[in-house]
C-alpha cells in the first residue's frame, strides 16, 4: 500500500496542543463574559438548506458559499452566524422569551480566496439581543460594556470600541439631497484612514459626482473630533433639520450618556463618524473595535442595530443588536506578532503522576490529587526514569508528582516543579495546595501589551 502525504487543505487552521489550549483559554474568557450578561449558549447545524442560507444572501456570499447536492437535497454548509440565527427565531419564536439573548461561539465557511491571516473555515464568537417587535436603546449601551469586559477578560487595555449611528449619516447625506448615493458615499469614506482626505475628496466628486462644496461638507462632517461629549455637542449644530438625524443622535445621546453605568472607561470608547458597518444591514448603532497599539490589524469586534433580522422567513417584526469576533483571524494575528503570552500554562494536565514502583498507589494519589481540584495524568508507561521525565519536559506540564516505596512508607509525595526544579515531599492534600497555588500566581493576561 502505498503512504499518501498527510496534508491540510489551505485557509483550514490546525494548532499543536499547546496553542489549542491557549485559543480554548480565549473561548473560556467569551463563554464566561457571554454568560454572565445572561446571554444563552446556542448552537445550529453547520449544514442547512441552501435556500434558507441565501434567502438573504446572493452577490458575493452566493460565491463564496459552500455548496453540494446530496441525493434530492440542496444543502450549504453556514457562512455565519446571522443567517443561521434568523432561521432559529423564526422557526422557534412562539417558545423564546423575548429580549432573546444568545452567545454562539462556532465555526462558519467561507470558500473564498486564501490568505495570510484569513480563512476558510474559522470560529466566530457573536452575542445577539432580538427583540419582539420593538428593542429598548438601553440594550445598544450594554454592548460595549461586555466588549469592553471581553477585552479586559482577555488581558487588553489599550483599545477602543468606535461607535456611530447610521440613521445620524442617512440623515445628515439627506440634508444635502444626497441619499440616492448615500451608500456609494459611504464606501469611500470609509477609505478615509488608508487614502486620506485629499484622495477621498477626489473621489467623492469623480466617482460620485459630487459638487467641491458637497465634498468639503462630507469631509468637515467626517472630521468632527474630540471627547465623546465634544462630538456630541458638535453634531447639535445639525439638528433640527432632519428628523432621522435627530433620532440617531438622540440614540447616541442615550447610548454615550449609559456608559459610565456600564463600567466603560471614556478612554475605551469613542464615536466615530466615520464608521459605517454593514450598508444595507444595520440601521442604528454600529461598533467596532481596534487595538491601538496595532491599527494594522483592522477591527476585531464588530456588529450594531438592526431591524428586521427574520423578515425573510416571517412577518413578525424582529429587530436585534449583536456584536461578532472573527475569533480565529484575531488568534493567527496575535500569535503571529508574539502577543499571545508564551508562559500561560497550555498543558493538558497540571500534574503528571509518575509511579516508581506500585501502580495502585499511584492511582488512589491521581485520584486524591484530582479530588482536590487539579488536572492530573497517570503516566503509566514502563519506561526509565529519564525518559519519564523527559515526557514531562516536552508535555510542558507543570509539576511531576513522583511516587517511589520511601513516599509510600511515609504517606506522601514528591512534587517537582518544573520549571524552576524546585522538589519538596507531603501529603496528597499538601500538594494539591501547593500546586494549584503556584499556578494561579502564575496566571496571567493571555494577551500580552507591547
Amino acid at each position: 500500500m502505498s503512504i499518501m502525504k498527510p496534508r491540510t487543505l489551505s485557509g483550514f487552521m490546525e494548532l499543536l496542543p499547546g496553542k489549542q489550549a491557549q485559543f480554548e483559554k480565549m473561548v473560556d474568557i467569551l463563554r464566561k463574559t457571554y454568560a454572565s450578561y445572561g446571554f444563552a449558549a446556542l448552537d445550529t447545524p453547520v449544514i442547512e438548506d441552501a435556500q434558507i442560507l441565501l434567502a438573504k444572501g446572493g452577490g458575493e456570499t452566493e460565491k463564496q458559499i459552500y455548496r453540494f447536492q446530496k441525493g434530492d437535497s440542496d444543502l450549504a454548509l453556514r457562512f455565519d452566524l446571522t443567517v443561521p440565527l434568523a432561521k432559529y427565531v423564526a422557526l422557534h419564536c412562539n417558545d423564546l422569551a423575548f429580549p432573546f439573548r444568545r452567545f454562539q461561539i462556532s465555526k462558519v465557511y467561507r470558500g473564498e480566496r486564501a490568505q495570510r491571516g484569513r480563512f476558510r473555515e474559522f470560529y466566530q464568537a457573536d452575542i445577539d439581543i432580538i427583540g419582539d417587535g420593538a428593542l429598548d436603546i438601553l440594550n445598544e449601551a450594554e454592548i460595549p460594556a461586555i466588549i469592553y469586559k471581553v477585552f479586559r477578560g482577555f488581558g487588553l487595555t489599550r483599545f477602543q470600541i468606535r461607535v456611530n449611528n447610521r440613521k445620524i449619516l442617512n440623515g445628515f447625506y439627506a440634508m444635502l439631497c444626497l441619499s440616492d448615493k448615500s451608500s456609494e458615499i459611504m464606501r469611500i469614506v470609509d477609505k478615509l484612514d488608508k487614502i486620506g482626505a485629499d484622495k477621498v475628496r477626489v473621489c467623492l466628486m469623480d466617482d460620485c459626482g459630487l459638487s467641491g462644496e458637497q465634498a468639503d461638507a462630507i469631509l468637515q462632517f467626517m472630521a468632527i473630533t474630540g471627547s465623546n461629549a465634544q462630538v456630541v455637542e458638535a453634531l447639535e449644530g445639525y439638528a433640527g433639520r432632519n428628523e432621522t438625524f435627530d433620532q440617531g443622535l438622540a440614540e447616541l445621546k442615550a447610548v454615550t450618556a449609559n456608559l459610565s453605568s456600564f463600567g466603560v472607561p471614556e478612554e475605551n470608547f469613542a464615536v466615530d463618524l466615520t464608521i459605517a458597518r454593514g450598508l444595507d444591514y444595520y440601521t442604528g448603532t454600529v461598533y467596532e473595535t481596534t487595538l491601538l497599539d496595532h491599527p494594522e490589524i483592522g477591527s476585531v469586534c464588530s456588529g450594531g442595530r438592526y431591524d428586521d433580522l427574520a423578515g425573510y422567513y416571517i412577518e413578525k417584526k424582529l429587530p436585534g443588536v449583536g456584536i461578532s469576533i472573527g475569533l480565529t483571524r484575531l488568534f493567527y494575528v496575535l500569535d503571529e506578532q508574539g502577543l499571545i503570552n508564551p508562559e500561560l500554562p497550555s498543558a493538558p494536565a497540571d500534574a503528571l503522576v509518575l509511579p516508581m514502583g506500585d501502580c495502585t498507589a499511584a492511582i488512589a494519589l491521581a485520584e486524591e490529587l484530582r479530588a482536590g481540584g487539579l488536572r492530573v495524568q497517570l503516566y503509566a508507561e514502563q519506561r526509565k526514569f529519564k525518559q519519564k521525565m523527559a515526557y514531562a519536559d516536552k508535555l510542558g506540564v507543570p509539576f511531576a508528582v513522583l511516587l517511589g516505596e520511601d513516599e509510600i512508607a511515609e504517606g506522601k509525595c514528591s512534587v517537582k516543579n518544573m520549571r524552576t526544579g524546585e522538589q519538596i515531599k507531603c501529603t496528597a492534600a499538601e500538594a494539591a495546595a501547593h500546586i494549584l497555588a503556584v499556578l494561579d500566581a502564575n496566571s496571567g493576561a493571555i494577551i500580552l501589551e507591547k
